[in-house]
């Protein structure tokens, strides 16, 4: 199967630590697409514990350097954890369908969380944290 995830620089946020955690985001959901059916409950929990740590990183910097938008942007995070959770739940239970389609459709959220929410919470980080702008792939 070929997998819809793939990095790009055109995701780039220009916040290494954001644009960090985007990278390898982005490789493990791949690996979760194109998992057999034996890999894909280790894949999606990798998918998981990453996303719990990526997640818990940025509600850290919004809560940290009160960022005006954190309401929204932590309930998407919650939301989305939530549902990720359910699927590891489904995994463990050989429901594998309900958490392929979960994984090809995260990329499409990803996306779209990536070039809203977390464009503007990139700026908001690199103008209060002074933090070190992206400059490789």
């Amino acid at each position: 199967m070929m997998s819809t995830a793939k990095w790009s620089p055109a995701l780039l946020l220009g916040y290494a630590p954001m644009d960090d955690e985007h990278r390898a985001f982005a490789v493990l959901l791949a690996r979760a697409q194109d998992a057999s059916d034996q890999d894909l409950p280790q894949a999606w929990a990798n998918m998981v514990a990453h996303t719990e740590q990526h997640f818990g990183s940025e509600d850290d910097g919004m809560l940290s350097t009160g960022y005006p938008s954190s309401s929204q942007h932590m309930l998407e995070h919650r939301v989305v954890l939530n549902l990720m959770r359910e699927g590891l739940e489904q995994a463990g239970q050989g429901q594998l369908a309900p958490v392929r389609q979960m994984a090809r459709e995260l990329w499409s959220w990803f996306l779209r969380h990536t070039q809203s929410q977390d464009a503007a919470l990139a700026l908001h980080l690199r103008r209060t944290r002074h933090g070190e702008p992206t400059t490789t792939m």
